[in-house]
């Protein structure tokens, strides 16, 4: 979404801005030009393209923070940057454009500007929609007692762990007393779980381990790890290893959680105050 709502915003952007830039050479009518346009705007869109698929790749790092991600899009930026300043000094010598100034550094910071506007609103106003999504997804999980059900209400309050896919459905409810783990896949998580009959099963549903952390903080719910959430509940030991430590559950068919760096304090904290 973000690769086609930039592409679509500076498409548009560039159009607009044209007539008002005597560093622009863009023309998509009959022109000599046309064919040069065109192919500039695929190669950028290109370099758009693969640098989004290079930051998917790369968004569960434990090393990537948000700052990589700035860095990241500001090297975007540069790259196309100097793409168009190619293309221009390029077009001069080959008498496919005429511009009032083919020196370079001219050149370069005034597409150091055209390029930073038309890459950096779509990419702010994409950030906000996914925020705003994301705690929506939150807000759902959150409200979940408001939900009216035929069901009698327990003696005593039962706590359960539901679960929202991506397009705000309910896909899961289940008592925390039933719950072990959850394991992130990609953009899905699987949740380990017994049934009535204390058989293991694993559900899998389209939703980020980072909602569900969010929304279930001050529950049994632990993250430990970037890939996992474990219900503190179902521990049976935390043992300190040569890498660090390690979590083993009361299943002897889960293997071993590894404890991260990032969580371990966290992680450390919340067992010594149930001690």
């Amino acid at each position: 979404m973000t690769v086609t709502f930039a592409a679509f915003f500076s498409l548009v952007f560039l159009l607009v801005s044209v007539p008002f830039s005597h560093n622009a050479w863009f023309n998509l009518g009959k022109s000599e030009a046309f064919l040069f346009t065109v192919f500039f705007y695929i190669v950028a869109l290109a370099i758009v393209c693969c640098s989004k698929v290079g930051q998917y790749m790369m968004r569960n790092a434990k090393s990537f923070r948000i700052w990589h991600c700035m860095a990241w899009d500001a090297a975007e930026v540069l790259l196309i940057s100097l793409l168009y300043t190619f293309f221009t000094l390029e077009g001069d010598k080959i008498g496919i454009i005429s511009l009032e100034s083919t020196h370079f550094w001219p050149l370069f910071l005034s597409a150091l500007v055209y390029t930073t506007i038309s890459l950096a609103f779509p990419y702010i106003l994409s950030a906000q929609y996914f925020m705003l999504e994301e705690k929506d997804n939150t807000i759902r999980l959150m409200n979940y007692d408001n939900v009216v059900s035929d069901t009698p209400p327990p003696a005593a309050p039962e706590k359960r762990i539901t679960l929202f896919d991506n397009g705000g459905a309910l896909k899961f409810s289940i008592s925390s007393d039933n719950l072990y783990l959850i394991e992130s896949d990609d953009n899905y998580i699987q949740v380990w779980y017994t049934d009535s009959s204390g058989t293991m099963k694993k559900y899998m549903l389209r939703c980020r381990l980072k909602t569900v952390e969010e929304s279930f903080a001050d529950s049994d719910l632990l993250r430990c790890h970037r890939k996992f959430i474990i219900n503190i509940r179902k521990v049976r030991l935390l043992s300190a290893e040569k890498d660090g430590y390690s979590i083993e559950l009361d299943d002897d068919s889960i293997a071993r959680i590894p404890v991260s760096k990032t969580y371990e304090q966290a992680v450390l904290a919340r067992f010594n105050s149930r001690i």
